[in-house]
């Protein structure tokens, strides 16, 4: 464990990619095979579940330190991190342990079936045994609040310095339904040819934003343009006659999309296929608002099935007849997928993701301004050469959304944040006039520089009316623009409406209280779209 804690420590000690990259290498040079897979799995979003809540947590953290209950929270708050406030409070270790990574990952599991008193005695020993550093990373694992500023692009840098095995062979390897309880390092990572898993995706190859003027891009005669669908992205795979769907967030969503199971015998065996899981009825697409009511649910009702029905728009093919053709150029694999189509009937369960015809960038404008009205974010803009890459690379695709819908509204909340803004006012919650009354319908806590938010800090603390808690009820004073993507009716919210993807555009300073935006001016925007 003190090398993970270590490693922890340079990770979040700076900022340089090199380093970070650097800091791993050396991880796995010098630890054994079981915690580099453990760390592997850390870092690719796989941390063991929570087997203590926090309650109990910090219950047990004010006792051991003994210090009231009161005092914890207050230094919780203001330190803004649950594990930190915890390492930070419990006294000096009693003894000292070099158990590995492995070992305290176990230990955490073992914690789920046993009875709280059980839990408590093992926690107190844990903690009793740990140094600040050590504490701080078993608190987030055991919380599973475990985040560092590393992305699994760096990891698999880091994994191809240590083992040369080039990136994107690794990248390939760590896709698809493993456990570290499942595998080993070596048959995961270093095994040339692994036992075939007929369910495993490939990386998905992610767009920048553009966000200078298309005309920096070159020729228009270089690029094909596409709508860019509003759904989930997801590979569709078809081998030895079997049919597995993944998501972006690699999760394996075949049993929630029924609708897709016929595939399995109307595609060719040996298929991938990149595209959007897409809410589709009638002829054209439906909202992501309707998407979401079968989100997260176990059973998929016949019900749902025909209130939200769903297709798969394609708009690339990554293996075909069991070749990887990745590195084929993107019009090459757009003529095989669409021949693909046009000589399969696939019931109308695939659709291909048209191109659009355009000659100049004007034209793209056009299109893009449009795009509300075909149920689409905006444009995806793909070189015709360009290879089918793994993660976030520039140059070569590039999503051009549409412009946020906004609306001027009143903060009459206030919390603190997290982390380094602990000590600042950075969660808001906002509302519009209905009439004289103030109605809250949104809460946001991005889009302000730090500068504004120690302001806002400043101002609350003499403005607030009273206190619920950590949240601060304050003097309806200012007046934000709320930026979101999109809107929906809501039974749960006392507006009646519900966002997409709040967050703050600018602080209104120039515009009087009464002039924000009302609750008729959101339900104006709910009808129109």
């Amino acid at each position: 464990m003190k090398n993970f804690a270590s490693l922890y420590t340079q990770l979040d000690q700076t900022t340089k990619t090199n380093a970070k990259v650097s800091a791993l290498a050396q991880y796995f040079e010098q630890s054994n095979q079981e915690d580099q897979l453990w760390t592997v799995a850390i870092l690719s979003h796989r941390r063991p579940k929570r087997t203590v809540n926090s309650t109990l947590l910090r219950t047990w953290a004010a006792e051991m330190a003994d210090i009231p209950s009161w005092l914890f929270e207050e230094s919780y708050h203001v330190v803004g991190d649950l594990s930190e406030a915890i390492a930070l409070t419990l006294p000096r270790p009693q003894v000292e342990n070099s158990h590995s990574l492995t070992y305290w990952i176990e230990y955490i599991m073992s914690l789920d079936k046993l009875e709280e008193a059980e839990k408590k005695e093992r926690i107190f020993a844990a903690w009793q045994s740990m140094d600040y550093t050590e504490r701080l990373v078993f608190n987030k694992l055991i919380t599973g609040g475990f985040r560092i500023g590393v992305s699994q692009k760096l990891m698999v840098r880091a994994l191809s310095q240590y083992t040369g095995i080039d990136e994107n062979i690794l990248a390939h390897r760590l896709m698809g339904n493993w456990t570290p309880t499942e595998t080993s390092f070596k048959s995961l990572i270093l095994t040339k040819d692994p036992l075939e898993d007929i369910s495993k995706p490939y990386p998905f190859y992610l767009a920048y934003a553009l966000e200078n003027e298309p005309e920096n891009l070159g020729a228009p005669a270089e690029w094909l343009a596409e709508r860019k669908w509003d759904g989930i992205r997801g590979q569709l795979i078809v081998r030895k006659e079997e049919l597995f769907v993944w998501s972006r967030g690699e999760e394996l969503v075949t049993d929630k999309f029924p609708e897709y199971h016929p595939l399995a015998k109307l595609l060719p065996d040996g298929t991938v296929i990149d595209g959007e899981i897409l809410p589709y009825k009638e002829g054209r697409p439906l909202t992501f608002n309707d998407l979401q009511t079968r989100i997260g649910r176990k059973n998929v009702t016949k019900s749902i099935l025909k209130k939200a029905p769903v297709i798969m728009m394609a708009y690339d093919l990554l293996e075909w007849q069991g070749e990887d053709i990745r590195h084929y150029p993107f019009q090459e694999r757009r003529r095989r997928l669409e021949q693909m189509v046009a000589n399969h009937d696939t019931k109308g369960l695939l659709l291909l993701s048209e191109t659009l015809d355009f000659h100049s960038w004007a034209d793209l404008v056009v299109e893009r301004e449009n795009s509300r009205e075909h149920h689409s974010e905006g444009l995806m803009l793909k070189r015709k050469d360009s290879p089918y890459q793994a993660g976030r690379k520039k140059g070569d695709w590039w999503k051009w959304k549409i412009d946020p819908l906004t609306i001027d509204a009143v903060m009459i909340y206030a919390q603190r944040g997290h982390g380094r803004r602990a000590n600042l006012f950075t969660d808001f919650t906002f509302a519009v006039w209905d009439g004289d009354a103030l109605v809250p319908f949104a809460k946001a806590y991005s889009g302000l520089t730090d500068k504004e938010f120690r302001e806002i800090t400043s101002w609350v603390r003499r403005n607030t009316r009273e206190r619920f808690g950590p949240v601060h009820s304050v003097e309806p004073t200012f007046v934000f623009e709320i930026a979101f993507e999109g809107i929906r009716a809501s039974s749960r919210h006392k507006s009646g409406v519900a966002l997409r993807f709040p967050r703050i555009s600018r602080w209104r300073k120039d515009k009087p209280l009464r002039e924000a935006n009302t609750l008729e001016d959101l339900k104006e925007m709910l009808s129109a779209l």
